[in-house]
């Protein structure tokens, strides 16, 4: 009997011994995968470049095809502007005849997932003013971009703003109806000797 509990013991502790030399084994076994960040940031850095290239040409249409199907663009002082056609009406005004745009990232990052990234960096638009006269405006932006399916990269969200300090409202006219009904006051209290 002792036999048998000792023989039932060893077995127990052989197939243990087993278990976990296969669960060593097989998370041995199991690499992470290699590190890409450095040459991701590098082909994300080289995209924006590209499309920075491609916006200067002003052709639209190729401009906004650096955007995913779904991508929302969050211009300031406006609507956000969700999928190609909107993104195409704003992208439409920044590179209008009489407009220069121009930009360089000066931070790129990717996750180590490689699959998601940003581009944050900076912009020079130069547009004419109602006189002709050119009017420059510096700014920065952050770009969000998804690896695709296909291995290429889309930016998914885009957003800028200007460096520029927001102009004053102009101060409130009062208009030529309450000047006038103010006259009227003013005379008919005088008439009625008050």
């Amino acid at each position: 009997m002792v036999d048998r509990r000792m023989s039932s013991r060893r077995v127990v502790c052989v197939f243990a011994a087993s278990i976990l030399w296969i669960l060593l084994a097989t998370s041995c076994g199991k690499q992470t995968p290699p590190d890409t960040r450095a040459a991701d940031e590098a082909a994300l850095r080289d995209v924006d470049a590209q499309w920075a290239k491609t916006a200067a040409t002003k052709d639209v249409d190729a401009t906004i095809a650096f955007y995913s199907d779904d991508a929302i663009v969050l211009p300031p002082n406006a609507p956000l502007a969700t999928g190609k056609a909107a993104i195409h009406g704003v992208w439409a005004e920044l590179l209008a005849p009489d407009t220069s745009l121009s930009w360089q990232a000066t931070k790129v990052e990717v996750a180590r997932s490689g699959d998601l990234g940003y581009v944050t960096g900076t912009y020079v638009a130069t547009s004419k003013d109602p006189k002709g006269k050119p009017v420059t405006e510096e700014g920065k932006f952050v770009e969000v971009w998804k690896k695709q399916a296909d291995g290429k990269w889309k930016a998914i969200v885009d957003t800028y703003n200007s460096d520029l300090a927001p102009q004053a409202p102009p101060p409130p006219q009062k208009s030529k109806a309450h000047h006038s009904s103010k006259k009227k006051n003013h005379a008919k209290h005088h008439s009625s000797g008050m």
